[in-house]
């Protein structure tokens, strides 16, 4: 055991984070901490990392446990050290070494004392121990996955903006290894391949790793485990996000159905109590009744979960077939070559995500669709279109004086009132937030503000720049949700590969200066660049003349009988497997059936730990009949192959 929160409860004046609330971290947890913006799961972190005290309970740590913490605090680190340097300071210990042994190396050219030599030596071991040796190079390493270039490991990190200072302290605190690393939302400050070089990096880590991120996809591919605060509770799930959302509906609905079955014997017992409770031969009765209600432990009805959105885009105008074509397009800043002699054509229904890494010019491009951009070369508008380009960079036309509400009213989009407070609400916006003043908002707020005017407005071409930061997951969704009910068209940029692979039908990508596009999902574009790097994979093993696959397996192969005879052998065996694996099926879905039937009993649940027990063989019953129906499903795909 690394960290053990037992019944903790902590506040914020009034306010209560969690109540009563349990956690265990053991070596190995790759833990995803969820819930809605401002449910506290940044403070959740910093009470594990000691930064507040709890009122209730305890936090119980191992002895000498190292503790990383990687949030948006450690901005108020500076230095006009270059970033290797900034870097290399994970290795303080090793530093310091370094600089005893250069000391002791001056000393023994005039004295050569056996003490001063075995000093030495203990000091050239532990130097070697603690990793010295290869500490600029593993920094090097780790700098460079995360996007620095080469040159930009000598520049003052006093230079760099704060997207990538906090990559360079991402790096520090990686570099450290602590036992338990925490990182709070890590993935907004780096583009893809960052992303997916530290998918890659944390899923060797050593130590235990708890993330809070609103990425699905860095989620699903990071972590074992996860925790949700929801109503000042810490609720555990094993698996990944989306084996969190399959058992939690379940949770949900096993619920509802207690709650409905419990409120059901209620009503019984109170029937029963009202028509007895006056007649003296059944007053006893009556009266234990009363106790055992008074008793009951009440099962919550389930609530409604995040709120849903339900506005569709209107268009004001039909475009023509053609939005906007970009015709041998040359974009440069000084020696900078963004695009040079690009061309491009966007079509109606489109819907393009432009992704890479940073610096390649994703923005730019799309200022140069919008018109907003300089360049050289031709940009042809098309027929009808009316655009609206969201950037967070553009909230100029926010108008500052003006309330939330107000704002919204002024786009013209004849929505009503409660139709635009619930869109303001799926932003983070509720109750009397709605009047607030533009001015008085945070950057990230008048992000979301410009972002629910890009929603509404009668626009059929939009521009979205990053439009998932500062949204939580279930505003993603709610955007995502909008966008596929557009008729219009779109390019956006985003590092969200969750929000790319539901919303886009293109993918585009600038190249050497040009715009490559490929047509299909995300999911395609990510299959065609993995066969695209085992081809490259294979062609450089053939020139190297390490190809083995180049044996004469398939002539080998020719007496065809003795292949059929295993084919036939392996088709028996196989039929026989599909045919125990439907009686398991049948076995496992009329045990379901069974359970099912005496959760329905309201009798149930008057005995708590009969309940309890019902419950759990049901969630576990649950998770077989999943196994073994993926099982099936792969025993007949195999069975068809066999057949075919």
């Amino acid at each position: 055991m690394l960290i053990a929160l037992q019944d903790i409860t902590f506040e914020f004046g009034a306010r209560a984070i969690v109540e009563n609330a349990s956690w265990h971290i053991v070596p190995g947890d790759r833990v995803g901490l969820i819930g809605m913006n401002g449910t506290g799961k940044s403070t959740i972190l910093r009470v594990i990392n000691g930064e507040y005290s709890v009122s209730k309970g305890s936090v119980n740590k191992a002895k000498n446990l190292s503790l990383g913490f990687f949030n948006q605090d450690l901005l108020s680190f500076e230095s006009d050290e270059s970033i290797l340097k900034v870097g290399m300071t994970a290795f303080a210990e090793a530093i310091k070494l370094e600089k005893d042994i250069e000391r002791l190396t001056q000393e023994l050219e005039t004295n050569q004392s056996e003490e001063l030599l075995i000093e030495f030596s203990d000091k050239l071991h532990l130097f070697e121990t603690l990793g010295g040796y290869e500490m600029k190079h593993r920094t090097e390493q780790v700098l460079e996955g995360l996007g620095f270039s080469t040159t930009d490991l000598e520049r003052p990190y006093s230079q760099f903006s704060g997207g990538w200072r906090m990559r360079v302290l991402l790096a520090k605190l990686i570099l450290q290894q602590p036992d338990v690393l925490m990182l709070d939302e890590p993935t907004n400050h780096l583009d893809l391949p960052s992303i997916e070089w530290l998918e890659k990096y944390l899923q060797s880590y050593n130590g235990a790793v708890i993330i809070v991120s609103h990425d699905r996809f860095f989620l699903d591919r990071m972590v074992n485990k996860i925790v949700e605060l929801y109503q000042q509770q810490l609720h555990h799930y094993s698996g990944n996000y989306e084996d969190y959302e399959v058992e939690k509906e379940m949770r949900r609905e096993m619920q509802q159905r207690s709650y409905e079955n419990q409120q059901e014997y209620i009503r019984q017992q109170e029937r029963f109590i009202e028509r007895f409770k006056a007649k003296a031969s059944k007053a006893a009765q009556a009266q234990s009744a009363m106790k055992r209600l008074d008793r009951l432990e009440r099962v919550e009805q389930v609530d409604g979960g995040p709120s849903k959105i339900r506005i569709n885009f209107t268009i004001d105008k039909t475009p023509g077939k053609i939005i906007c074509t970009l015709e041998h397009v040359t974009k440069k800043y000084g020696n900078l070559t963004i695009l040079e002699n690009a061309s491009a054509i966007i079509n109606r229904g489109d819907k393009i995500a432009l992704i890479g890494a940073n610096g390649k010019g994703k923005s730019t491009l799309l200022r140069v669709i919008a018109g907003t951009e300089e360049m050289e070369g031709e940009r042809i508008p098309g027929h009808n279109v009316v655009d609206s380009f969201y950037a967070q960079h553009q909230l100029e036309s926010l108008h500052l004086d003006s309330e939330i509400l107000d704002e919204l009213k002024s786009c013209g989009s004849g929505r009503t009132e409660v139709e635009l407070r619930s869109l303001l609400g799926c932003f983070l916006f509720t109750g009397d937030d709605v009047y607030k003043k533009i001015r008085i908002l945070s950057g990230g707020e008048k992000a979301r503000v410009a972002l629910a005017k890009t929603i509404i407005s009668q626009a059929n071409f939009l521009l979205l720049d990053e439009p998932t930061n500062h949204l939580d997951m279930n505003s993603v969704q709610m955007l995502i949700d909008a966008l596929s009910k557009y008729d219009g068209t779109y390019v956006l940029v985003s590092h969200d590969r969750y929000f790319v692979s539901q919303t886009a039908n293109k993918i585009w990508e600038i190249v050497d200066g040009e715009i490559k596009e490929f047509r299909g999902t995300y999911a395609e574009w990510e299959e065609h660049k993995r066969r695209q790097a085992e081809v490259l994979k294979q062609q450089a093993a053939v020139e190297k003349g390490q190809k083995k696959e180049a044996a004469p397996v398939v002539k080998q192969q020719e007496p065809k009988a003795p292949i059929d005879k295993d084919k036939k052998k392996e088709l028996q065996k196989q039929q026989k497997q599909f045919q125990q694996l439907e009686e398991q099926l049948a076995k496992l879905n009329a045990k379901k059936a069974d359970l099912e039937t005496e959760m329905n009993n309201p009798e149930v649940y008057a005995d708590k730990a009969r309940f309890q027990k019902v419950e759990a063989a049901y969630t576990q019953l649950s998770k077989e009949l999943k196994s073994a129906t993926e099982e099936y499903e792969k025993a007949f795909e195999k069975l068809m192959e066999l057949e075919g």
